[in-house]
C-alpha cells in the first residue's frame, strides 16, 4: 500500500518514506497538522519511528503483512492512547484472507510528547516501546499477553 500518504482536513503529510527488508514494504507517513512541526533541535519523531522499525530482527519485518505505519498528532477525542492497532492480527488471519485493506498502525506524537517530552531520550524510549508495542498486536500479542511477559 504504497502510494501518496493519507491526507485529512487540515493535515499536512509532511515526510513519508518506506523501509524494505527482504521484499517485505513498510510504508510509513506522519499526516500532521501544519502547525504542529516542533523545533529541529528536539527528537526527530518520525525517524525515531523509522529506526524502531529499523532495528526490528529480519525475520519479523519478513512476517508483517498488510500493513501501514502511520503518525499522527492526537488520537480521537476522549481516546487515551499513544499508539493504536487495527486489523487483523497476523495469527487470525485464514486462507480466505485476501483483497483486505492493510491493516493500520498509528502511534499519536501529541500525547508521547506531553507525556514523555521532558528529555529527548526519554521521549525516543517510549515511541520505541510504543512502536513495538503495536508491532507486537499485528503479530497477535494481546496487552493481557504483553502484561504477563513485563512489555505492556
Amino acid at each position: 500500500m504504497l502510494g501518496a500518504p493519507p491526507r485529512g482536513r487540515g493535515r499536512q503529510c509532511v515526510r513519508a518514506w518506506t523501509n524494505r527488508s527482504g521484499g517485505t514494504r513498510l510504508a510509513v507517513y506522519a499526516c500532521l497538522m501544519a502547525d504542529s512541526r516542533g523545533d529541529p533541535d528536539e527528537v526527530d519523531f518520525e525517524q525515531t519511528v523509522q529506526d524502531s522499525l529499523d532495528a526490528l530482527p529480519a525475520e519479523l519485518c519478513q512476517a508483517m503483512s498488510n500493513v501501514t505505519i502511520v503518525i499522527e498528532d492526537e488520537p480521537p477525542a476522549g481516546a487515551p492512547l499513544l499508539g493504536l492497532y487495527q486489523g487483523v492480527p497476523l495469527t487470525r488471519r485464514a486462507g480466505g484472507y485476501s483483497g483486505a485493506l492493510p491493516d493500520k498502525i498509528t502511534i499519536f506524537r501529541g500525547p508521547l510528547e506531553r507525556h514523555y517530552g521532558t528529555t529527548p531520550d526519554r521521549l525516543r524510549d517510549q515511541i520505541r516501546h510504543v512502536v513495538l508495542h503495536e508491532v507486537a498486536h499485528h503479530f497477535g500479542i494481546s496487552d493481557e499477553r504483553l502484561v504477563e511477559l513485563g512489555r505492556y
